[in-house]
């Protein structure tokens, strides 16, 4: 008796290179000197040649964006490419190196997975690595951590020229504008007369006895807009207000620090951290007894609660 078998063939897992894709392209640059040297037209121009000499490939975006790689919030071409992917509507996404993918090795990892629980893969190019490919992960971690390490010895050399900055007496931090100020030609801090007789209103108000409030009235109802062009002033406004330094022609510098690298926090120097107390530093608008005055035992915690270098500026 005749017997008919059909023999199918064996089905194989078919490459992704080897079918329809959807392709996106990641472009980042962080530094001035690359947008200088075209570095971001570079990468875009390059990575359309790339999809396009593809017959299997269809472009699915050029994401590209001038900003640091650290946090993922401030990377809106990012996350537009990420929603894309959740959508269904990026199968590969191309990139020149794991370092312009990302920096944080936490979120870029997390990162990662999620990806490849999508079923999107990503090319790193300069590092020759596929995400799809298992044994790269270990490999993918450690350049992940070797780009972290990086990022954090920069800002660790940042914050050490900032600070010797601040020893120094050169940092131009010192010369930021506040409501009363101006800055010169030469980026040094003058009176704006209007005001600063403003200013000197409010400490004489304040030392007579007036609340915030009150303040806040008074300035309203004489049609006086706050610093950021509002009508009302808040009780924050003021407080900070009389409680800074610049006001007696002193500038004091690292009030606040930035502790953790990746989650960019400012956090209020509560002794932690020298601070520097120029003094003298520009003409000033309220003389010292009238700051004591208005923050009596604020005074001290100011000049005196912390250890300070002092720089005298002439």
């Amino acid at each position: 008796m005749k017997k008919v078998v059909t023999l199918h063939p064996e089905k194989k897992n078919i490459p992704m290179y080897d079918r329809q894709l959807r392709v996106a392209a990641y472009c980042r640059v962080s530094t001035e000197h690359e947008e200088q040297d075209g570095s971001i037209e570079l990468q875009e121009n390059y990575f359309c040649a790339v999809i396009d000499g593809n017959r299997n490939w269809t472009n699915a975006g050029i994401f590209t964006e001038r900003t640091t790689g650290l946090k993922l919030k401030n990377r809106k071409q990012f996350n537009a490419m990420i929603r894309k992917c959740k959508s269904g509507k990026i199968d590969l996404i191309l990139t020149k190196s794991i370092s312009r993918f990302g920096r944080n090795t936490f979120d870029e990892l997390k990162t990662l997975q999620d990806l490849r629980a999508l079923g999107v893969d990503v090319y790193f190019e300069q590092e020759n690595l596929w995400l799809h490919d298992q044994q790269v992960q270990m490999l993918i971690t450690l350049y992940c951590a070797l780009a972290q390490n990086e990022s954090e010895n920069m800002s660790r050399n940042i914050r050490w020229g900032i600070r010797q900055g601040f020893k120094n007496g050169t940092s131009r931090f010192a010369d930021f504008t506040c409501y009363g100020y101006r800055q010169d030609e030469n980026g040094n801090l003058i009176v704006h007369d209007t005001e600063a007789k403003i200013v000197h209103d409010i400490f004489e108000m304040r030392a007579a006895g007036f609340s915030l409030s009150k303040i806040s009235e008074w300035l309203f109802e004489n049609g006086i807009l706050s610093p950021t062009g509002k009508a009302r002033w808040s009780r924050e406004t003021l407080n900070k207000m009389l409680r800074n330094e610049k006001y007696v022609g002193d500038v004091m510098l690292q009030k606040t620090f930035v502790d953790n690298l990746f989650d960019g926090k400012q956090i209020v120097n509560n002794g932690e951290l020298d601070q520097i107390l120029i003094q003298n530093h520009h003409q000033g608008i309220v003389d010292r007894e009238l700051f004591a005055q208005v923050n009596g035992s604020k005074y001290n915690s100011l000049y005196c609660n912390y250890p300070k270098d002092i720089v005298e500026s002439h």
